[in-house]
């Protein structure tokens, strides 16, 4: 019997995880990456903090939290089956007024909910033991939240695939997803061609045009998000053992600025998240202008920009502003000086909308015949990734 030919779009933590869940499955079926760039891996899953979230801030009973749970889990096992890095350095969210200290005891129920082990609500003393530079009115300690380098994680698992038989064809940038007769043939920029009895989109920054290229309508629409990030020099990172994280604001749809430790010893600040005028706009300069006619002409995005306009200025200060960038991070850790940080590299966050202008919250996923669509995949998608490939191989049906 002819096994079924399973293609993956998109090779980042996501993508590589399914290739290698795929090779996995009994019977096996034959496996294909396909990788727009030269090397896989290198937009959001190289490009973010190194955070194994645990489970803190999600809705309890949401995709997000069932599966960074689980993910957690299997991730933190793979690490250590692989020799990969992971390391639980701990998180704290902290309140700095009585304000942020009741959103707190909300965050602390969900993430109780969530069965987060090992929470530890701080008083300042305590907070001072866990971070001895940190201040604030209360603080709820996370200590299992680890990090790691999902690049090297996402190389790993597509290592695994390959060593089972699947095949990784990088610069195929798809630009055809036709489907007849219950097969998928898909092609690329440079001509080349493949056949496929399934297809599963992980195109991240991309998963919307490739959905609507498989027939799947237009929302949630991508819309790029820019994080800069700076960080500490050597000779101020000693002020940060772990991450520092503020209390989300409800009213404001990102995070804001925190502390993060990563594996190769540095110390990130950020990130802000400001409006990138191009799907891959690490830079300012970076614009495309189909990009940017998508968004002006978009009734979702407008109603959007009216609701968050006094965030969008605020990250747009943070943005030019170093100094008003560092401000944001003193008032967590007051040590920190204008001249203790340097400039670091940006990220860009693949975030999903609808056409009403509200933000995707959840993990989203569709089907349009043979072909599944991963929507919508932020934070804390590379976490999950190990769940998030068993659920979508179990959705594909393969038997």
């Amino acid at each position: 019997m002819t096994r079924p030919h399973v293609v993956v779009v998109g090779g980042g933590i996501i993508g590589s995880a399914v290739a290698r869940r795929l090779t996995l499955a009994e019977p096996r079926p034959d496996v294909t990456v396909v990788e727009k760039e030269s090397v896989p891996a290198r937009h959001q899953t190289s490009r973010n903090s190194g955070v194994v979230h645990a489970g803190v801030y999600y809705a309890p009973g949401s995709a997000k939290a069932t599966l960074s749970r689980e993910g957690v889990r299997r991730l933190r096992a793979y690490c250590r089956e692989r020799g990969l890095p992971y390391e639980e350095v701990g998180k704290v969210v902290v309140a700095l007024d009585e304000v942020e200290v009741q959103r707190l005891d909300a965050i602390e129920a969900r993430a109780r909910a969530n069965g987060v082990p090992g929470l530890r609500r701080l008083d300042p003393a305590a907070l001072r033991e866990v971070e001895p530079h940190a201040v604030g009115r209360a603080a709820l300690h996370s200590p299992t939240t680890a990090i790691t380098d999902f690049s090297r994680v996402a190389a790993a698992m597509l290592e695994d695939a390959v060593e089972r038989e699947a095949q990784v064809l990088t610069g195929f940038e798809v630009t055809g997803l036709d489907q007849a007769g219950g097969k998928v043939e898909l092609r690329a920029a440079d001509g080349r061609h493949l056949r496929a009895d399934r297809v599963v989109i992980a195109g991240g920054l991309h998963a919307d045009r490739l959905a609507v290229l498989a027939g799947d309508g237009p929302s949630p629409a991508i819309v790029p998000f820019r994080g800069e990030y700076h960080r500490l020099a050597p000779s101020a990172t000693h002020l940060v053992r772990g991450l520092v994280y503020p209390v989300p604001d409800p009213r404001y749809p990102f995070l804001g600025v925190h502390l993060t430790r990563r594996v190769c010893g540095d110390v990130l600040l950020g990130p802000n998240a400001v409006l990138a005028t191009a799907r891959e706009g690490y830079r300012r300069r970076d614009v495309d202008l189909g990009v940017v006619r998508a968004l002006a002409t978009s009734s979702g995005f407008r109603r959007f920009a009216r609701a968050n306009l006094a965030t969008g200025l605020h990250e747009v200060v943070g943005s030019v502003s170093r100094h008003a960038f560092v401000a944001r991070a003193r008032r967590y850790v007051p040590a920190i000086t204008d001249a203790d940080v340097v400039p670091a590299s940006s990220g860009v966050r693949a975030q999903a909308m609808d056409p009403d202008g509200s933000l995707v919250e959840d993990f989203r996923f569709s089907s349009v015949g043979a072909v599944l669509c991963i929507r919508n995949a932020p934070s804390p998608a590379a976490t999950a990734s190990l769940a998030i490939a068993d659920l979508v191989v179990e959705r594909l049906d393969l038997d």
